[in-house]
């Protein structure tokens, strides 16, 4: 079984965020990764408008897909956020916190030129157990 360490370097910044610095997964592992998440729902295929609705339905989408692979949240190691616009930072972020509430995944955010069908928010993610 693969054991999962949250690493904090006192000698490097702490995150600016609900995310830890680096998780370091040992042993023999059963790994997923999981592909960029739009905010699609699935039951009507449709984009809801705000930042914080497009995070929620991609962090849902990612859960369906963890949860199908067997995975969850909390063993979920890294993941990658795309933002059309970083002026969405904030916003993105205090949802995101709501799906990860115990030890924070490694993650890097950005912003983007652009997103797949006008997007505001991408998010993919690995995930090791």
């Amino acid at each position: 079984m693969a054991t999962v360490k949250t690493i904090a370097a006192a000698n490097a910044p702490k995150a600016v965020g609900p995310y830890s610095q680096a998780q370091k997964v040992s042993g023999e592992a059963e790994t997923i990764y999981v592909s960029g998440q739009l905010p699609i729902d699935p039951a009507t295929a449709t984009m809801a408008e705000s930042i914080e609705a497009q995070t929620e339905q991609s962090l849902k989408n990612l859960g369906a897909i963890l949860a199908e692979g067997g995975f969850s949240y909390d063993n979920v190691v890294k993941t990658t956020v795309l933002l059309a616009d970083i002026k969405d930072f904030a916003a993105m972020n205090a949802v995101y916190a709501e799906f990860f509430t115990g030890e924070k995944p490694a993650r890097m955010c950005y912003q983007v030129a652009a997103l797949p069908m006008g997007a505001k928010v991408e998010i993919d993610c690995i995930a090791a157990k």
